[in-house]
């Protein structure tokens, strides 16, 4: 028992001919000889407290209990108990894992692996591209051992793109706990989870369910505690903290995947950019340039690190300069997961912070977003559950440059040249192009340019007039050239050009949207003219 407590090793006892609660309970010849050891090192002696413990933990395990069968048919069933055990292999972690030991071993302590009181259910949560899985991966390797059946089922968003995906990972699931030879049929979900209940409820499984996106997935493999029997431990990882909030998973067992740190980033990096074949040496800014633009994500360097290996310094430099404009395809692609999942609210929230209101107080956005007929509150809650976004403690909205740059892209996307295509404009040479000229329809959505030094613009008269989907316009540190009448949509919301020169802004006639005008004295009192 002590081997079994201190190294992690399984223990199937074989109670022949006794009673597990004579063991158990240290009766019939199991208490004359603690009288014995009573007698010699004291009632209340450590040598005796430690045998009665030892005792107790045996003869609560699960084994074989044999009186008078067939001994022949018990050898057999233990031999294919321990065959199956043995045979059952550790899934491969990474190619270079880092920093993994130690999140493991928090995890364990969160799991309560010595009870076997009750079922724990454990959420890992986190944004795409942390090192969810691959944790998963390392902490099933080190446990695994420790149950009556385990499985690992991955990726099970790709894998159930609707209900009726749900059924083989039902059948694979039940397969790889029961050690099955066959594989059991399962008609329908509903069938799978009365198996499922049936087949687990008195078994001590380990079960991880990797990449969780949505309810119904959880109904069909895992719904209740009931469901598996005491000592089992269900792990589940998701990129929607919220999904383990409406589960029942209580905040005590939700674990936050957090970025690698300076040191494990360092590693890591090296691990793939400079293999100990590599001869070639680099600059330690373009190195530490790599290591600010990854901010600790495994995804981005082990990405980054594996295109980098073998390449000059010059190769270096031209790849820091893409990335500064271009995010990296395979990066973004599985950052952008968390974006599809979102409702049109939430995306029109996060584009809006992705390419304006990084590191502005919150309060102040929401102010901003509220206007713009969007669902603030709800909104930055939703994106905080999903990862995309963290409210700091001092209000400030922050998120991950990656996050962001995946932001911009989508903005972008298939029109980079062409910004009057953009829904959002924030620099200076595309904001410049479209409000020079009149070029008809345009979808911006929103404009907001605040340049570090004074910039000149020359806005032509009718820039706006088109703009029949502009909600959001804020100009700061700007001087326009022209002076005459500026034609504004009726749909605009929120004007903040309270850091630009006056200007003579005017209104169609009809309806106008505006809610909020922020300008200097003289402008304003030609615009309050307009709504009277």
């Amino acid at each position: 028992m002590e081997c079994k407590e201190q190294r992690d090793l399984i223990v199937l006892p074989v109670f022949y001919k006794v009673d597990p609660k004579e063991v158990r309970g240290g009766r019939e010849s199991y208490g004359r000889a603690l009288a014995k050891h009573e007698s010699k090192f004291g009632k209340d002696s450590e040598e005796v407290r430690k045998w009665k413990k030892a005792l107790f933990y045996a003869g609560s395990l699960s084994g074989w209990h044999f009186n008078d069968e067939d001994e022949s048919q018990l050898i057999q069933s233990i031999v294919n108990e321990t065959s199956t055990r043995l045979a059952r292999p550790p899934v491969h972690v990474a190619k270079h894992p880092v920093g993994i030991n130690s999140r493991v071993v928090e995890l364990k302590s969160m799991l309560k692996l010595g009870s076997d009181d009750d079922v724990v259910m454990v959420g890992l949560w986190g944004q795409g591209g942390i090192g969810k899985s691959t944790l998963v991966r390392a902490l099933y390797n080190t446990i695994f051992s420790q149950f009556d059946g385990s499985c690992l089922l991955a990726n099970i968003r790709e894998a159930s793109k609707d209900s009726k995906d749900l059924v083989p990972l039902q059948e694979k699931l039940l397969f790889e706990i029961l050690s099955l030879q066959q594989g059991l049929k399962v008609s329908c979900v509903n069938t799978g989870i009365n198996l499922i209940q049936h087949r687990l409820r008195h078994k001590k499984v380990l079960l991880i369910l990797d990449d969780v996106d949505d309810q119904c997935q959880l109904d069909a493999l895992a719904g209740e505690d009931k469901w598996f029997g005491n000592g089992s431990r269900i792990i589940v990882t998701t990129r929607d903290k919220h999904l383990l909030t409406s589960h029942g998973i209580d905040q005590d067992h939700v674990y936050k995947v957090r970025a690698l740190n300076n040191k494990e980033a360092c590693k890591m990096l090296s691990n793939y950019a400079f293999p100990t074949h590599q001869k070639l040496e680099i600059k330690t800014d373009l190195v530490d340039s790599v290591l600010n633009h990854a901010e600790g994500l495994p995804l981005a360097l082990e990405v980054l690190g594996s295109f980098l290996c073998g390449r000059r310094e010059d190769e270096w430099e031209s790849t820091l300069r893409k990335l500064s404009t271009v995010p990296n395809k395979k990066i973004n692609d599985v950052l952008k997961i968390s974006y599809d999942g979102l409702e049109e609210n939430e995306k029109e929230i996060f584009l809006d912070i992705a390419c304006f209101f990084k590191r502005r107080n919150s309060e102040y956005v929401k102010k901003v977003l509220n206007s713009c007929d969007l669902e603030a509150e709800i909104g930055l809650k939703i994106l905080i559950e999903r990862s995309l976004i963290k409210n700091k403690w001092d209000g400030q909205l922050q998120m991950h440059d990656l996050i962001q740059s995946m932001g911009k892209d989508i903005v972008r996307q298939g029109c980079c040249d062409d910004p009057w295509r953009h829904s959002r404009l924030w620099r200076y040479d595309d904001v410049a192009n479209v409000l020079s000229s009149d070029m008809g329809d345009c979808v911006v959505k929103a404009i907001v340019l605040e340049p570090p030094k004074l910039k000149e613009l020359s806005i032509h008269p009718n820039a706006f007039t088109k703009m029949r989907k502009l909600r959001l316009l804020i100009l700061s540190n700007v001087r326009n050239s022209f002076h005459g009448p500026i034609c504004l949509p009726n749909a605009l919301r929120w004007m903040d050009c309270t850091g630009c020169d006056p200007w003579n802004p005017k209104f169609s006639s009809g309806p106008k949207k505006l809610v909020n005008l922020y300008m200097r004295k003289g402008s304003i009192t030609e615009i309050v003219k307009q709504f009277k």
